[in-house]
Parts: structure tokens; sequence; C-alpha cells
């Protein structure tokens, strides 16, 4: 039976140990030299062109995990609705009258109405089983993307099916480290409720320093969000090594970011920025061209053009933001063992 004294000095040894690894104390200043740790990336435009040569030289296998994710999805979960994208679109024009005419009238339309799609309005309530499959179905694509780049890189020959057959093992850690991700977000879910509150309150419209006041308190909260969640999504690279557990992971994933963590989360909200502009070039031309078609030809109105389009953006979008972590993971490590 391990002693009072032996667990005390186990626990004083994790403490130091945990200490040492990071410089920031709480309530004393943090000296620059003893915080700053270099790290060589390329440049945010050249790593995407990496990102976006690696994926587009194995794009086969990554077009067949796109088409099994969407099957699957539409299977399991379902596809957008077109009656509610149909609803929406009737509703824009019936309120907008005279004041969206024009070209530009047209394009600040199919600009609500991405807006719209792209944060999930045509989407039904989900039942809570549809709610858990949509989950597992992420988390699935996730490691079998990173399953399927790390052996990739390895210099393996791999197929979808021995990715998806072989990438679920750590699934059980992935949803142990997203429950904490999930944690995290909280500071930011108060400042989206405080946003709602505010809004039906008239607050913002009002100004002054109460308006002040409750952005800046919403950005700090935001902010905290972001802060913890930057080491926790390399953590979810990190559980998927053989052997490794989540706490372990999550250690990993701090000590990976002291020193820069800002450089990787701008690396994070660069491919968020990247990920909204392409579903815009894409989806609000395909918008202009979905409302010119039915206008001519009427016989296809129910045709869900919109809705399969989101479904390919969907799987797309999840498969290039797990390739772009992961790579950048790589490069942060590949970085550190390199000769100083």
């Amino acid at each position: 039976m391990i002693s009072v004294k032996t667990l005390f000095i186990k626990i004083k040894k994790r403490i130091d140990a945990f200490l040492s690894r990071r410089p920031h104390r709480s309530f004393r200043r943090t000296r620059r030299r003893d915080y700053k740790r270099p790290l060589g990336l390329p440049g945010y435009f050249k790593f995407s062109k990496y990102v976006r040569q690696t994926v587009w030289k194995n794009r086969k296998i990554f077009l067949v995990l796109a088409l099994v994710y969407a099957i699957i999805t539409v299977l399991a979960v379902g596809l957008a609705s077109q009656d509610t994208y149909s609803t929406l679109t009737s509703t824009l024009n019936t309120t907008s009258g005279d004041a969206l005419t024009g070209f530009w009238g047209t394009i600040g339309k199919a600009g609500l109405l991405f807006v719209s799609t792209a944060t999930g309005s045509l989407n039904e309530s989900l039942s809570s089983s549809q709610a858990i499959c949509a989950g597992l179905i992420l988390m699935l694509t996730w490691l079998t993307t990173v399953w399927l780049l790390r052996n990739i890189l390895a210099g393996h020959k791999v197929k979808v099916r021995d990715g998806i057959y072989s990438s679920g093992a750590p699934i059980l850690s992935t949803f142990i480290i997203v429950i904490l991700i999930l944690v995290q977000m909280l500071p930011f879910a108060l400042a989206l409720i405080g946003y709602g509150a505010a809004s039906t309150t008239g607050l913002l419209t009002a100004g002054g320093v109460e308006s002040m006041l409750f952005w800046f308190a919403a950005a700090l909260l935001t902010v905290l969000s972001l802060y913890w969640m930057t080491s926790t999504v390399f953590a979810l690279i990190i559980v998927t090594l053989p052997g490794m557990y989540p706490y372990r992971a999550i250690k990993a994933g701090g000590d990976l970011v002291v020193g820069r963590r800002l450089k990787l989360l701008l690396r994070l909200l660069w491919m968020v920025l990247g990920v909204a502009l392409s579903w815009a070039i894409v989806m609000i031309p395909m918008i202009l061209f979905d409302g010119w078609l039915k206008s001519i030809w009427t016989a296809i109105a129910s045709v869900p053009i919109i809705p399969v389009t989101l479904l390919v953006l969907s799987s797309l979008t999840i498969i290039w933001a797990s390739s772009y972590i992961y790579l950048l993971y790589r490069k942060v490590i590949a970085d550190e063992s390199s000769p100083a």
C-alpha cells in the first residue's frame, strides 16, 4: 500500500515537472527569454499550397473517402431540406422588395442565402440518434484521414478500405478529447448566449458604454476558448499514435504549443478563413445558377441542387481540415527535431 509520504513525493514530482515545462506563472510577469520558442514554418500561402498538393497528389483516395462519407451521412443523418431552402428563397424574394434589385441586389440575395445555408438553416432538428451518428461519422472521417496521411507520408501503399477498418482503434480516446474541446468551448457558448440576450433587449443597438463592455467581455470569452482549444486540437492528432492515452496526448499537446500558441492559433484561423472563402466562391455562384435554372425550367424545382452541393462541400471540407491540421502538426514536429 502506498504511504502518504510516497504519494506526496509523486505529486510533487509531477508538479515540478509540469512547472519546468511551462514557463508562465500566475500573477507574475513572464520574461520573453523564458517562453520564446522558435518555430520555422512555411508562409501561410506556401503551407496551404503544400497541403493542397499533398491532397491533390492522392486525390483518388480522398475523393473515395469523401464519397463514402457523403453516402453514410445521407443514409444515417439525411440530406438538407430542399423544401426549407425553397421556402427561404421565396421569403427572401418577398420581403426584400425593391431593396435588392439589379446585379448587386441579386448577388446580395445569393450572399444572404449562402450565410443561411452555411449556418445550418436548411438542417431540420436532428433526433438524438441522428446527432450521435453524425458525431461518429465525423470522428471516423477525421481518424481515417489522419491514418491515410500518416501511412502515405511513410511511403506505404494504402486503400480507403484499409483506413476505414484500421483507423477506428483510438475512437474512445478521441471522443474523450472531443468532450474536453466541448468543455473548452463553454466560454464562447456563454458569449453567444449573451449576444442573443443583448440583441433581444436592444443593448447592442443602444450603443454606449454598456454595448462596449459587452463586446469586450464577449471577445475575452472567445479568446479564452481559442486559447484552450489550440493545444487540444493537436492532442486530437497525438492521441491517434499507437499506445497513446488521452491524458498523455493532452499533456503532449500543451507542451507542443507552449511559447508559440499564437503562431499556431493564427495558422488554424487561416485554415478557417480559407474554408469560408472557398465555400463562398463555390456556393454563391451555385445559388445563382440554381435560381436561374429553376426559373426557366420549373419541372426541376424540387431537385435538391443546393443540399447536394452542401453535402459535397462538407465532405471535402472535413478531409481538407483534417489534412491541414495533421500536416501542420508534422511540420511542427519536424521543426522541433531539426538541429538548431
